[in-house]
């Protein structure tokens, strides 16, 4: 028995009540939506790269379970950043206590804090930095425009970053991602590490073409080509993570299309959010499922779940549990 099936076999034993079973419901129809040869779509917000989420999340790219993929612009880079540069990564296990001069310590230690992992951000960049800038002049020169993903999907495929890996490479899921040619939407990219630079590198000339980079408006108009290519001939399903511009920009997708497209087109056919945001109506974050069926993004039927959980927790667990099914 793999270390999969001794997960799903605990959650199978224990996770009968309250959150704990809907972890297990939600993975029960994680798995059914995949058997029924759907797709599943996830959004991930919050700091999920530099949990290293990319541990689990590269195989379930590898096998399959993941089809395409919205994340804020600091989850896409950050999985780079912690393959080149993790071991000048510094632990902070007592984040919660410390002091504004502790605080600035770190930062004067070329250190930026993510909850309990300061990363090494310049560090990365001094590796990343001319090559991302390279494909993007390269980009210019032809007079190209890419997404951002893309342009990091090249980098890695380059193999100019080898030299640098400091962990190991099937722990990371945008080379999974590359190598699959996954399809990724990154809402709002621009307040990112790389999207800061891209701004900077146009303000000092060298980038003249601002559109260089595809942006959001490009984005959605690519989600909604992949939803209306996908959605008649496979579910899809919604496995969100957190909240924020990753779960609302691509949940949207459908009644832009309905409402602004008049386009007949089938919804979501499953829908998980892992959230620790108090469940409330004036927070959509913390919105409960029911209340996307009133904005003609879920139906009546649709198989949702919310669990009110740390996602670290939470999210390798259910990945686990559709691996081994």
């Amino acid at each position: 028995m793999n270390e999969y099936k001794y997960i799903k076999k605990f959650i199978d034993q224990n996770y009968k009540h309250f959150n704990s079973y809907s972890l297990k419901a939600a993975s029960e129809g994680y798995v059914k939506l995949i058997k029924q040869k759907g797709k599943m779509f996830l959004a991930m917000a919050g700091a999920m790269s530099t949990a290293e989420i990319g541990i689990s999340l590269a195989e379930m790219i590898r096998k399959n379970k993941i089809h395409a993929i919205t994340c804020t612009g600091a989850n896409l880079e950050e999985d780079v950043f912690n393959l080149i540069s993790q071991k000048n990564y510094k632990m902070v296990p007592d984040y919660r206590h410390l002091t504004p001069k502790e605080e600035l310590e770190i930062l004067n230690s070329e250190l930026n804090r993510v909850t309990d992992v300061a990363i090494a951000e310049e560090d990365a960049f001094r590796k990343i930095g001319p090559l991302i800038l390279e494909e993007w002049q390269k980009a210019e020169a032809k007079g190209k425009s890419y997404f951002p993903h893309q342009y990091l999907y090249n980098v890695l495929k380059s193999g100019k970053l080898k030299k640098f890996y400091q962990v190991s490479p099937k722990n990371s899921w945008m080379i999974a991602a590359m190598e699959k040619n996954l399809p990724i939407f990154v809402p709002g990219w621009e307040d990112s590490s790389l999207g800061n630079m891209f701004a900077a590198s146009v303000i000092k000339g060298e980038i003249k073409n601002v559109h260089t980079v595809k942006g959001g408006q490009e984005y959605m108009i690519e989600l909604v080509s992949w939803y209306e290519k996908t959605r008649p001939k496979n579910k899809i399903g919604f496995f969100q993570i957190g909240g924020g511009i990753a779960g609302d920009f691509p949940i949207c997708v459908v009644p832009l299309l309905l409402f602004d497209l008049n386009r007949k087109v089938k919804l979501w056919s499953y829908f998980c959010q892992i959230s620790d945001s108090t469940t409330s109506y004036g927070s959509y974050s913390g919105a409960v499922p029911n209340e996307k069926i009133t904005w003609g993004k879920l139906a009546v039927d649709t198989p949702s779940y919310i669990i009110e959980s740390d996602a670290t927790i939470v999210v390798p667990l259910i990945f686990s549990f559709v691996l081994a099914s």
